[in-house]
């Protein structure tokens, strides 16, 4: 899917969203419904006892993103900057839900490695990761949108540095820090 494309438009669209233009919500939903499930596909299920559908996980979240009376996305990429952030949300809650049910005894645990966070489709175990997620808050909250928007949201590095307004450098720099402190905190290990 390219990207740039529908930019314009979903960016145009956000802004008569967010002057009130009650019709802009139903022209948005075609136009991001396919890259959010594509944001989903590479979170929903990838840890075991973890699976969430696909399409429940893109409606619960387009029905979170919009619901808020105060909407006003700037663009394309704070809204999905936004939506990567909601989604995480589902996923951690899902997580939650099932270990619960579980009573948190037999969840297996999947330590995060450098292929993990660079191949979304490998198992994570997505308590762990957000443990490890409020630890590094603490620490350097932009790492953490950093995270949320590579790893959730999937986006590239250059629509990264875009959405955090910071050099596509800097985010490379920054995505080794966020994931080194990360395979440290999820493997149990103190941090560099």
């Amino acid at each position: 899917m390219d990207r740039e494309a529908p930019s314009v438009d979903i960016t145009a669209i956000l802004s008569a969203w967010g002057q009130g233009d009650p019709g802009a919500v139903d022209r948005l939903f075609p136009l991001v419904y396919e890259e959010l499930r594509a944001l989903a596909r590479r979170r929903a299920g990838h840890g075991r006892g973890e699976t969430m559908r696909t399409t429940a996980l893109v409606h619960e979240a387009y029905l979170r993103l919009v619901d808020q009376t105060q909407a006003s996305y700037q663009n394309r990429s704070h809204f999905f900057a936004v939506a990567a952030k909601v989604m995480r949300r589902l996923v951690i809650d899902h997580a939650r839900e099932g270990s619960a049910r579980k009573r948190g005894g037999d969840a297996e645990r999947i330590p995060i490695d450098d292929s993990v966070l660079a191949d979304p489709a490998q198992r994570v175990d997505h308590l762990a990761l957000d443990r490890a997620l409020v630890r590094l808050e603490g620490l350097d909250p932009r790492l953490v949108r950093l995270v949320e928007l590579r790893y959730f949201a999937g986006l590239t590095l250059e629509e990264t540095a875009e959405a955090l307004s910071i050099s596509p450098a800097t985010v490379k720099r920054d995505w080794f820090k966020a994931r080194a402190f990360l395979m440290h905190e999820m493997a149990g290990t103190p941090s560099p």
